[in-house]
């Protein structure tokens, strides 16, 4: 399977599980960016339930700015707070800390460009994971590129549309709120470690 989609921040299951299943992948860099979107943003199972961590960008005056061109707003330090949204939901996680360090330098190296951290966290996750990650990525956008030799799973960006349902797994605070479906990849690797690619594998994907 040849699959298209776009690069997130610590992507959901949906985004992994088909990287997972996937011969060949490619990501979309030639989109507009759209606000509301997984490209800024990622969901976690804090102790309260869901909760959404969003990477603050600069507001261009360009009505339509390429995603490749949309910069961090780094005057606030959101990469601290989200770090400890982190600790707070999966610090007694089986796997928490043993992946802590290879994850941190995400919160820590001040990246000036949304895409340039994304394809960063997508490499952190993958090497966690023991996925090897090869991509290319588009040189230009088309509308419309769902064809026989390629799966369009760009439509994941927008997590509102995002029906995708995955087999239960043990999460940290599942005794309070129960299961929640589709969250961040960092979710999975935090609960389930080792186990977490063949449980990618054998999840099943909705066609776009």
């Amino acid at each position: 399977m040849n699959i298209l989609l776009h690069p997130t921040y610590f992507p959901s299951l949906s985004h992994f599980a088909a990287m997972a299943q996937a011969d060949t992948i490619t990501f979309e860099i030639e989109d507009n960016f759209q606000k509301q979107t997984n490209r800024n943003r990622s969901y976690i199972y804090s102790p309260n339930g869901i909760q959404l961590l969003n990477i603050p960008i600069k507001h261009s005056k360009e009505s339509h700015q390429k995603t490749k061109d949309v910069r961090i707003e780094n005057d606030f330090d959101w990469q601290k707070q989200h770090f400890k949204s982190l600790e707070a939901a999966y610090r007694s996680s089986p796997f928490f800390e043993f992946f802590e360090d290879d994850i941190r330098p995400i919160f820590e190296k001040k990246q000036e460009f949304l895409l340039d951290l994304n394809f960063e966290a997508l490499t952190i996750v993958s090497k966690c994971l023991r996925m090897k990650l090869d991509y290319h990525t588009t040189t230009e956008y088309f509308h419309d590129a769902d064809t026989p030799m390629i799966s369009d799973f760009r439509p994941l960006v927008n997590g509102k549309k995002d029906l995708s349902v995955f087999d239960k797994y043990t999460q940290v605070f599942d005794d309070k709120h129960g299961f929640i479906n589709n969250l961040s990849i960092l979710d999975l690797l935090f609960n389930e470690g080792k186990y977490a690619m063949d449980y990618l594998r054998e999840q099943k994907l909705l066609a776009q």
